[in-house]
């Protein structure tokens, strides 16, 4: 077993633990404790640390412009397409699914492949398309998500230069937008995270260290699935996996590569699984909302649809991922790649025929997921 294989098996069964200890961290105010610990301290330094470790070279920037393309040609497809209404979804889910499925999380998904079969000179280009995704993540989707929040909450919502003051307080009070701001500044002065004294940069790396054993277990922790979510979840993974081989194939038809490794990064780093960062948008949303008045209160967003969605996607690209590279120099042609996307999004379509209006996707009282060796129990 490759360590990049047993590295993934290992992340996979944090989530699993994270399930498992559902009953014994049951309180709503114990997962909120764990989500600050994530949003407010391990998530900012593990931003700061990527931010300032950047060496980007000019001559390279179409990569992170490819990367951040897929984003938004991704987010258009969700946004624009009339997908909620065939799936018969609530428009607050939808919203989620939009938030989610343009994000890419490689860093738990692909990076590890891409170092076990390509090595470091891939990893490093990766890690530079990486930038884009970022810019889409952590700036464009929070500024989607507080767009939705004033259009959903629009008697809540202040106007004019009101509406700019809470908007920019409301930045300034989260703790992710503070380190991607500093991070701005000190790049800008030509400063690194080696700028940092070592005392500091000690406790910032000991911080972002706890970040994936905590997302991963929260997770596992906030997992309420019902098998009609699974299916409806699954169909938009499917749609999302085809979109993303069409692509690929279309940049290698365009921009034709020769060198294997290079080709399958093109292929396997759209694959990635669903990034955590829109999560942390919409948790942002949800604190604002709870402090409107209960019969005001209109959620943008579904937190824990949400999770749903995470814990689908990471097994989904993992598994995706792992066959690319285990399929050798089979998609060193774009005709398999083309051919796959024409599959995976023919599965998600199949999948909307048993999803469709004429069922019920979500219901009022959902039948969570059964636990191993034990019996279904209603949520």
């Amino acid at each position: 077993m490759t360590s990049a294989i047993t590295k993934t098996i290992s992340l996979l069964l944090l989530i699993l633990i994270g399930y498992l200890f559902r009953k014994k961290i049951a309180g709503k105010d114990q997962r909120e404790g764990i989500k600050t610990l994530i949003l407010s301290l391990a998530l900012p330094a593990t931003i700061l640390i990527a931010l300032l470790q950047i060496d980007f070279e000019s001559d390279l920037i179409i990569i992170p412009v490819m990367s951040l393309g897929f984003n938004i040609i991704m987010h258009l497809l969700m946004d624009r397409l009339p997908l909620q209404p065939i799936f018969n979804i609530p428009v607050n889910q939808y919203r989620t699914l939009i938030m989610l499925i343009p994000s890419l999380a490689p860093g738990l998904s692909c990076f590890p492949f891409i170092m076990e079969y390509s090595g470091q000179g891939p990893l490093a280009m990766a890690a530079l398309a990486d930038v884009g995704n970022k810019i889409f993540v952590l700036i464009i989707s929070y500024t989607i998500a507080m767009k939705w929040y004033y259009e959903v909450n629009r008697e809540n919502a202040p106007g004019g230069k009101t509406k700019i003051k809470d908007l920019l307080m409301a930045m300034v009070n989260e703790p992710v937008n503070i380190v991607i701001v500093v991070a701005i500044v000190m790049l800008s002065l030509g400063l690194n995270y080696k700028a940092f004294p070592e005392a500091l940069t000690l406790s910032i790396d000991r911080l972002s260290i706890m970040m994936t054993p905590l997302i991963l277990l929260f997770i596992g922790l906030s997992i309420r699935l019902t098998w009609d979510q699974v299916r409806t979840i699954f169909s938009f993974l499917f749609f999302r996996s085809g979109i993303a081989f069409g692509l690929s194939g279309l940049v290698l038809l365009f921009f034709p590569v020769t060198d294997i490794p290079t080709i399958l990064l093109m292929i396997v780093f759209p694959q990635s699984a669903c990034s955590f960062w829109p999560y942390a948008h919409m948790a942002a949303v949800g604190q604002i909302e709870n402090k409107l008045p209960g019969e005001k209160r209109i959620r943008t967003f579904d937190q824990d649809f949400a999770m749903n969605v995470l814990a689908c996607s990471m097994p989904f690209s993992v598994i995706l991922i792992m066959i690319i590279y285990a399929s050798g120099d089979v998609f060193a042609k774009t005709t398999p790649v083309f051919m796959c996307s024409g599959l995976f999004l023919l599965a998600a379509a199949g999948i909307v025929l048993f999803s469709s209006k004429l069922l019920s996707v979500y219901k009022a009282d959902p039948i969570e997921m059964p636990e191993i060796g034990a019996e279904k129990q209603a949520s």
